[in-house]
């Protein structure tokens, strides 16, 4: 997972955001508080609290509030989204392997938080869809490499997108309930102690 990677995942949910401008984007997303343009939003502002996380090294750096203005035209929010992918996507490529930054769930490495800001995007996208009330399927390879990161202990399956949503507690699978508490491995996979958390 590297800043390539997301960038391509951005471009996905690029693509069909920007095919959606036109729709309502005050509509509420079900079973979130938030609205399209919320939704949107809150991608944007994961983005560039990863690369600043990520730049800023392991102590948690709490001197700013990032926030992107959920009101905005949602052109604009698209737009932001793209910048935001860019300066993470920037970050990511610039640092070592070995750098590390703060985040709740570990100190994430640069494809931690490369794949934090994938499954952001990913899910987000498909929320920010239901909202609307169109579909959204992403390339399974993005779907794939998002789970295959930071749900090592995800069940295999022939669908890697509706598998990598079960992980986000957005759908059931076969034989497997919908997820009520769930979370993902953000520092490096030769950390993972090999359970499910």
């Amino acid at each position: 997972m590297d800043g390539a990677i997301l960038f391509s995942v951005a471009t996905e949910s690029l693509d069909f955001l920007h095919a959606n401008v036109g729709a309502d984007w005050s509509a509420p997303v079900p079973g979130l508080e938030l609205t399209v343009a919320g939704v949107v939003a809150h991608i944007s502002d994961c983005l560039l609290w990863y690369g600043t996380d990520l730049a800023a090294g392991p102590p948690e750096l709490s001197t700013s509030d990032v926030r992107v203005r959920p009101d905005s035209p949602p052109a604009d929010l698209v737009r932001t989204l793209g910048t935001a992918a860019r300066v993470l996507a920037a970050v990511v490529g610039s640092s070592p392997p070995a750098a590390r930054g703060w985040h709740p769930w570990g100190l994430a490495d640069p494809t931690g938080f490369a794949g934090m800001a994938c499954d952001e995007i990913l899910v987000h996208t498909r929320d920010a869809a239901v909202g609307l009330g169109v579909e959204f399927t992403p390339d399974r390879a993005h779907a794939r490499a998002t789970l295959d990161r930071l749900f090592p202990w995800a069940p295999p399956g022939d669908d890697p997108w509706q598998t990598l949503l079960w992980a986000n507690g957005r759908v059931e699978l076969p034989g497997r309930e919908r997820l009520t508490d769930w979370r993902w491995h953000c520092a490096p996979l030769s950390e993972w102690d090999g359970t499910q958390p």
